[in-house]
């Protein structure tokens, strides 16, 4: 099993990155700021508009570390790796079945299903833990409606109609996230989904997440071989990552929600760390994003039983072990894909 290698998350506008031998020199204003050991990284995500040095760029390439560009707020620019990793036969196999609509539903409907059932769970695990506290009968209301579209969800025709399943249920349970909002209730309220830009704090905060974890499930398709952009619900979009979309779904709930409400809940993150733009546009600022990064690379390192796998591994892992799993579908190994269910 792979190990869960360390993220280098260049948080300094103007932070340059260079390479002096197997270390990298953070320089800012053209003084070392800190030195890091290349060794043991996995990623470097640069949130820094003047970038790295060509040398360790080539590095990155080389060792096979993920080299993202993203803006200070989080908008993806632009990834750089080498050579295609991975068996041509395997992207052959993976085009093939992308290209069949019945192949297509049948990794679609595994994967809805797998969110539906989770964002249930985030619904659930609040019922359980916080009764005395929240709107307990609008709340299982949502529950009870997400767990009748599940069963809809394994039985869908089509794509177009598993899309509006995976459509009504987002609606449904985003209408409950404000009643999951314990502390700072009023600061951080969502009028339900928005983004491109997002128009509120808790909007900001997920859609930050989110493009973090679509940048690590990007890589780890990558690793195992599979063509990130060719998906099997997500339609074929230049430069958009639809097999990483396709993917990242199941982990939306577990991995980017629960921390999202962790973070307000526990008021380890402020209202006064977003700014509200003449647009009506919400962003974090760059402190914020510091404790949400390092809010993430703690929860990557929480431990799980994999319930297909019967492995414990780190949370931080689980876009590489399904990645893993769907290619090994792919090449006709495992009957399904076996999508990730939360306890």
């Amino acid at each position: 099993m792979k190990k869960l290698g360390n993220v280098l998350y260049v948080t300094i506008p103007e932070a340059f990155l260079s390479l002096e031998g197997e270390t990298i020199i953070v320089e800012v204003e053209e003084k070392p700021k800190t030195r890091l050991p290349l060794l043991n990284l996995d990623a470097i995500v640069c949130f820094n508009w003047i970038g790295i040095s060509p040398k360790l760029m080539g590095a990155c390439v080389e060792r096979k570390i993920n080299l993202t560009f993203l803006t200070p707020y989080g908008k993806f620019l632009a990834n750089v790796s080498g050579n295609i990793r991975g068996n041509v036969l395997l992207r052959r196999k993976q085009f093939a079945l992308a290209e069949s609509k019945e192949e297509s539903l049948s990794i679609s409907r595994n994967i809805v299903y797998a969110k539906i059932y989770n964002q249930r769970k985030v619904v659930e695990r609040t019922i359980r833990d916080h009764s005395m506290v929240i709107d307990q009968a609008k709340l299982r209301d949502v529950s009870e409606k997400i767990k009748q579209s599940i069963q809809s969800a394994k039985d869908a025709k089509d794509t177009e109609e598993l899309i509006a399943i995976e459509g009504y249920v987002a609606k449904q349970y985003f209408s409950c996230f404000n009643e999951m909002i314990l502390q700072q209730k009023d600061e951080f309220a969502m009028n339900g989904r928005n983004r491109r830009p997002p128009l509120d704090r808790m909007n900001a905060l997920l859609s930050f997440l989110y493009v973090l974890l679509a940048n690590e499930t990007r890589s780890a398709l990558e690793s195992i071989g599979l063509d990130p952009y060719v998906g099997f619900m997500h339609k074929d979009r230049p430069g958009r990552p639809s097999l990483a979309l396709d993917i990242m779904e199941e982990f939306r709930p577990i991995l980017c929600d629960r921390l999202a409400l962790t973070l307000v809940n526990r008021r380890q993150i402020s209202p006064s760390g977003f700014l509200i733009k003449e647009s009506e546009a919400v962003l974090m600022d760059d402190e914020t994003r510091k404790q949400v990064l390092t809010a993430w690379q703690e929860r990557k390192k929480q431990e799980i039983i994999h319930p297909y796998l019967k492995e414990k591994i780190p949370y931080g892992l689980l876009p590489h072990v399904q990645s893993l799993l769907l290619s090994r579908h792919i090449r006709g190994d495992l009957p399904e894909y076996p999508p990730f269910f939360m306890e």
